[in-house]
């Protein structure tokens, strides 16, 4: 059988394994669900050290010590946010509304893993959808797939020592498109969790399945005259060398007031940043992008200095990150764009208004939904860039990369970060199983309501002690008579009326 047809036929069965599976997932009460995800989550951070190593030397992204902390942020982390959360069972009762609410699994979740965080994003999808009582298939990206398969393994061990069914957790080891697409387009598929590329993410919004993407981030970094400008800055360069940039809500452009450019500059350069020319700043220009507009994959999680080499820059020694001087933005312009790696753009503006109709066209070029930061003590000016930037997330006087995904922030702890609808996601959150399942909701009539609330008892009915306060209303006459008139047809003044008769009789 050629390699593709063995591909689909291999997500099948993993997708009719996870349905049987889900069924019984379905059936435990979320106590049990927890334990699985706990014993999971024990797995995985045991091994974080060793998956992180094997992640880097596979796809050469990143550095393994950050990859270390990104683990544990997919599993003990993740587990530490979510383990007291209720998603499955009853959520909430209201008897003064009659209302309940009941948290329902979705079913499969179909999870697409990227490159850039491949381990730590398999352990983290796993968590949020089997808390949530639904089982996953894993689509691992095929430059990484070894480390994807081999965290599999771990979860899937301990889910099962934990009393897991069989398939609840599944992944494709036969990476190809035609594998990615028939998991996609499959109708046995709850909702999709789809971080990757562009297109990638496009192609799930296109399968017919619900589905969650996470667009591109292009986070600018506002430094406003307020800002303590060392911390600002150290937040900016930890942030962007942290696993070599490869978290998508980290910074890529360095906005500032002409007031404050000086210092600035010089605390970039103190801490680590190397001002690029006007050639170096052309010739690296040329690596960012590829032909066909897309990020060169090449650059995505290199150190400073590699990068510098590829495109034969020489830059001093202990360089952490490049940063290129910029007054334009455009999809034709690289710095203006995502960049996952050591590399910022730099605008200075002449005032905080400017500074902010600029990181609005940054973020309108690309990134446009996802994350911006912003260092400042002018709670007003903080205001007012929340009220206008179109971004889910506005981090103040933080790293983006770690608070972003929740580490430094009160955010929930998450590798998938929604764009909301400005972004071409279906939310803005970062997700958590609370995205994963439908919620049943109960509602009990009004005059059942007043019954409940002991305010009208029902007299009691031949045959039926009590009697049915909602089955005698129905034996009522509910509409009030109307005399239909002449040419057949009601004013809006008449029709007003009947309304108002109608919601009176069925509220008496």
């Amino acid at each position: 059988m050629d390699r593709d047809l063995q591909s689909i036929q291999e997500v099948r069965d993993l997708i009719a394994r996870a349905k049987a599976a889900q069924r019984q997932l379905a059936e435990m009460p979320q106590q049990k669900l927890d334990a699985i995800c706990k014993a999971i989550a024990e797995a995985c951070a045991a091994k974080a050290e060793p998956l992180a190593k094997m992640a880097v030397e596979e796809t050469g992204y990143g550095v393994w010590q950050d990859k270390v902390l990104k683990n544990l942020l997919g599993s003990t982390i993740t587990w530490e946010s979510i383990k007291d959360m209720t998603a499955v069972g009853i959520l909430r009762e209201d008897p003064q509304r009659g209302l309940m609410e009941v948290g329902v699994p979705m079913g499969v979740v179909a999870a697409l893993i990227p490159s850039t965080n491949p381990t730590s994003t398999a352990m983290y999808k796993s968590l949020i959808s089997l808390k949530a009582g639904n089982a996953i298939v894993i689509s691992p990206h095929p430059g990484a797939k070894n480390c994807i398969v081999e965290t599999v393994k771990v979860i899937q061990e301990a889910a099962k020592k934990a009393g897991a069914p069989d398939g609840a957790v599944g992944c494709i080891t036969i990476t190809t498109m035609e594998a990615t697409n028939a998991l996609l387009t499959h109708r046995d598929i709850g909702i999709i969790l789809a971080t990757g590329g562009e297109a990638m993410v496009r192609a799930a919004y296109s399968s017919g399945n619900p589905a969650i993407g996470v667009g591109p981030g292009n986070g600018p970094a506002f430094i406003e005259r307020t800002a303590d400008i060392p911390l600002a800055v150290k937040h900016i360069l930890d942030s962007k060398t942290f696993d070599n940039g490869t978290i998508c809500a980290s910074e890529q452009s360095v906005v500032t007031e002409r007031c404050i450019e000086e210092k600035v500059v010089a605390e970039l350069k103190r801490q680590g940043g190397y001002f690029l020319d006007e050639e170096q700043s052309k010739r690296l220009s040329g690596f960012l992008l590829r032909a066909n507009g897309t990020m060169n994959p090449k650059i995505v999680g290199r150190s400073a200095e590699v990068i510098a080499q590829m495109a034969g820059i020489r830059i001093p020694a202990g360089t952490r990150v490049l940063i290129s001087r910029q007054t334009e933005v455009g999809k034709a312009n690289p710095y203006s764009r995502e960049k996952l790696c050591p590399v910022l753009a730099f605008y200075v503006e002449d005032n905080w208004e400017k500074a902010c109709q600029r990181s609005i066209a940054i973020l309108q070029n690309e990134g446009a939904g996802h994350t911006m930061t912003i260092h400042s003590e002018d709670r007003n000016v903080i205001r007012e860039f929340a009220l206008k930037k179109p971004v889910s997330r506005l981090l103040v006087n933080t790293p983006g990369a770690l608070g972003g995904v929740g580490a430094t922030t009160s955010l929930a702890p998450a590798l998938t970060l929604g764009c909301g609808a400005v972004g071409g996601s279906a939310t803005s959150d970062n997700i958590t199983p609370l995205n994963l399942i439908n919620i049943r909701r109960v509602a009990w009539g009004m005059r059942e309501l007043e019954d409940l609330r002991g305010k009208n008892p029902a007299p009691p009915r031949p045959g039926n002690a009590g009697g049915s306060t909602l089955a005698q209303a129905r034996q009522k006459p509910v509409a009030p008579a109307v005399s239909v008139p002449a040419g057949g047809t009601f004013s809006p003044e008449d029709i007003e009326a009947i309304t108002r008769a109608v919601m009176a009789k069925l509220r008496e």
